[in-house]
C-alpha cells in the first residue's frame, strides 16, 4: 500500500484510501470543485478533483474511494489532486489500514495503568479508579479505544489511554521529586482527567465532537462523572472528592484555555503541568514526523506561536 505519509511531490498515486471529509467548493471563477481530507493509518491528505467529469464517480464523506492522482505542493503543504475516483467494493480494503492507531500495545498500556491504580493506597480512591477501569468492562474497552482529540494531539485509536498514561507517569514523577505532593490524589486525577473525551467525542471513523460535547466538553463532563462515581462509593470523604473534582476542572491552567478554574491545590498545579507538557511534546513529534519537507526549518506553527525546527 502507498501509505499518506511515503507521498511526495510529484509522485503518480493510484491507491485506495478513507474519506474523512468531503466538501462542494466554488473556484472565484464560480466552477465547482470537491475538496477533500484523505485518511490512512499513517496521516491525512488534502485532496482536490477539480474536474467533476464521467471519471468521478459519486462517493460521500466516510467512503473508501479509489483514486488516482498526482501529489502536488501547494503552500508548502502536499495535496493530492485526483483525475479518477471509485467507491472500493468490500474485500479491496483493511479496515486496519485506515484508521490512526498507537504505536504502543494496547495491551502493555493497560497493564502498566493497572499497576498504577494497584499501587493507589487510600481506600476511596482506589475503589473509585477500579470502578472506573476495572468493573465497568464496557467503560474500560472504549477508554482504551478512544482518541484524545479531533485532531492537534493523539487523535488516534488509543491515544486517550496513551495521554492519560503519560500524564500519570509524569505526576509520579513529581511526587517523586516533591513530596508535598499527595501522591494517591494526584494520580487518581492523572487517570480520571480526560475521561470525559469519552463521550466528548464519537468513536473511529467520525471523531467527532458529540453534541453533549458541544454543549458541555470534556473538563466538565469529566467533573460530572467523577462526582457521580464517588457519589456512589461509601463514605468518600467530601473534602477529597471536592480536591479531586476540582483537579479536574482546574487541569487546562488557565480560563483562556478552556479551564472552568484556576488550579488552587498544589495537585491541580502539578497535573496542569504534565498535561501541558504530554500534550506539547506530542504535539511537536506528530508535526515532525508528519511533516514531508526535508527542511530542518518547518516553518511558523500557531499552536507554539513560534517557527519550528528540527533538531
Amino acid at each position: 500500500m502507498e501509505y499518506i505519509n511515503t507521498l511526495r511531490e510529484g509522485t503518480n498515486v493510484s491507491e485506495t484510501y478513507f474519506v474523512k471529509s468531503k466538501t462542494v467548493a466554488q473556484t472565484k471563477a464560480g466552477k465547482t470543485y470537491y475538496n477533500l481530507v484523505l485518511q490512512d493509518k499513517t496521516g491525512t491528505i488534502d485532496g482536490k478533483i477539480w474536474e467533476l467529469s464521467n471519471a468521478i464517480e459519486h462517493f460521500e464523506a466516510l467512503d473508501y474511494i479509489k483514486v488516482e492522482g498526482m501529489v502536488v505542493s501547494f503552500n508548502n503543504n502536499l495535496q493530492l489532486n485526483i483525475r479518477r475516483v471509485r467507491r472500493a467494493g468490500e474485500g479491496e480494503y483493511d479496515i486496519a489500514e485506515y484508521m490512526p492507531v498507537s504505536k504502543n500495545s494496547t495491551g502493555d498500556m493497560y497493564d502498566e495503568l493497572i499497576s498504577i491504580i494497584n499501587s493507589v493506597e487510600e481506600t476511596h480512591l482506589n475503589a473509585l479508579l477500579k470502578a472506573f477501569f476495572v468493573d465497568d468492562k464496557a467503560f474500560a474497552e472504549g477508554f482504551k479505544r478512544h482518541s484524545a482529540a479531533k485532531s492537534i494531539h493523539h487523535s488516534f485509536i488509543g491515544g486517550l489511554l496513551q495521554h492519560s498514561l503519560a500524564v500519570t507517569r509524569i505526576c509520579i514523577f513529581l511526587a517523586k521529586q516533591y513530596p508535598v505532593l499527595n501522591r494517591d490524589l494526584l494520580i487518581t486525577s492523572a487517570l480520571c482527567h480526560d475521561i470525559g473525551k469519552m463521550y466528548e467525542l464519537s468513536d473511529f471513523p467520525h471523531n467527532d465532537y458529540t453534541d453533549e460535547g458541544q454543549l458541555l466538553g470534556h473538563i466538565v463532563m469529566g467533573a460530572m462523572m467523577v462526582r457521580d462515581k464517588a457519589n456512589s462509593i461509601e463514605g468518600f470523604p467530601v473534602k477529597l472528592q471536592n480536591e479531586l473534582v476540582h483537579c479536574i476542572l482546574a487541569h487546562h491552567g488557565e480560563l483562556e484555555f478552556g479551564s472552568p478554574k484556576k488550579p488552587e491545590i498544589i495537585e491541580a498545579v502539578a497535573l496542569s503541568y504534565a498535561d501541558n507538557i504530554d500534550a506539547k511534546i506530542e504535539t511537536f513529534t506528530e508535526i515532525l514526523e508528519n511533516s514531508s519537507s526535508k527542511e530542518e526549518w518547518l516553518g511558523f506553527n500557531k499552536l507554539f506561536d513560534a517557527n519550528i525546527r528540527r533538531t
